[in-house]
């Protein structure tokens, strides 16, 4: 167990959420947090470090996730996440949670980096009701697939109900192992870097690291220096380096401001404002990188 304290400043005042985590192995994809009261209702909203659109962006959520309610301001909702990410949000960015959505047997995960939702079972008749991105997940309607199988009936947030192509999503939801997540990396090589993004339609440095060792079941803290200072990775030495190893970069191990993910043949992959923002690999003898490396941890 591990015990936190975060705050997300609102003007003159604090949210304080005491956080109580049981960081360790889950089924993989965005999780709900526990005692949901909402669910998320657009493909990805931002959290917001106070109860403002001029406020910085702290994080994302997506589309189907369950979060639970902390405190209103107006139009506001301070909301945290099953990752134990607190953040404000606007009322139209979530529905009140009547039950569960998604549970266990009928939930469903987008497994593409992005996926269209129709109307009826045809690309063709009708535009797309929904585009969602990689991890969304969706309430199956038992018995609701076509003869050819190959389109599956969805519940929506909002009760509607709309179709996906199988082939599309995943309700097994695996957990990978290093080559398979490295292998699921590279797809994401393009994807552009979005500050607090956590979708594949834009991930910052921590939420894509966070995101692919979440493939292997574990649950991971959010930001780049928190992880590093995260007792479920150990330290390593860069000359013991293995592929799936974390790398952690900045002025010092202090000043933590990037990361990315080691693999293999002195690369890495990462998604980073340097160049061209967004998801790509580089090595680590290269500057500004080799300077930069503060420190680099292995998943225990």
């Amino acid at each position: 167990m591990k015990i936190g304290v975060h705050t997300a400043f609102s003007g003159a005042r604090y949210l304080l959420v005491l956080q109580v985590t049981l960081w360790g192995a889950v089924a993989v994809g965005q999780h709900s947090v526990a005692l949901a009261d909402y669910v998320v209702s657009k493909p990805v909203i931002n959290m917001y470090s106070a109860p403002s659109p001029d406020a910085d962006v702290v994080s994302q959520a997506l589309y189907g996730t369950g979060v639970l309610s902390l405190e209103k301001d107006g139009e506001w909702i301070g909301i945290r996440t099953g990752d134990q990410r607190a953040g404000w949000v606007t009322a139209a960015d979530i529905a009140p949670l009547d039950g569960d959505y998604a549970p266990d047997g009928r939930a469903l995960r987008i497994a593409e980096l992005s996926a269209n939702l129709y109307r009826e079972p045809s690309v063709t008749k009708h535009a797309p009701v929904l585009n969602l991105p990689w991890e969304a997940r969706l309430e199956l309607v038992p018995g609701k697939v076509d003869e050819a199988g190959r389109w599956l009936q969805v519940r929506l947030v909002n009760g509607q109900t709309a179709y996906v192509e199988q082939g599309n999503v995943s309700t097994d939801l695996p957990v990978l192992t290093i080559d398979q997540t490295i292998q699921l990396a590279r797809r994401f090589v393009g994807i552009t870097y979005t500050w607090g993004g956590v979708s594949s339609y834009g991930y910052d440095c921590s939420g894509f690291t966070q995101m692919l060792v979440r493939q292997r079941g574990i649950i991971m803290p959010r930001d780049a220096s928190v992880q590093a200072r995260w007792s479920g990775l150990a330290p390593v030495e860069r000359k013991d380096l293995m592929p799936g190893d974390l790398l952690f970069f900045g002025e010092n191990a202090a000043k933590i401001t990037h990361t990315g993910m080691y693999i293999g043949n002195g690369e890495f992959i990462h998604d980073t404002t340097n160049t061209h923002p967004g998801v790509q690999t580089g090595k680590l003898d290269e500057m500004p990188w080799t300077k930069l490396l503060v420190a680099a941890r292995r998943v225990k």
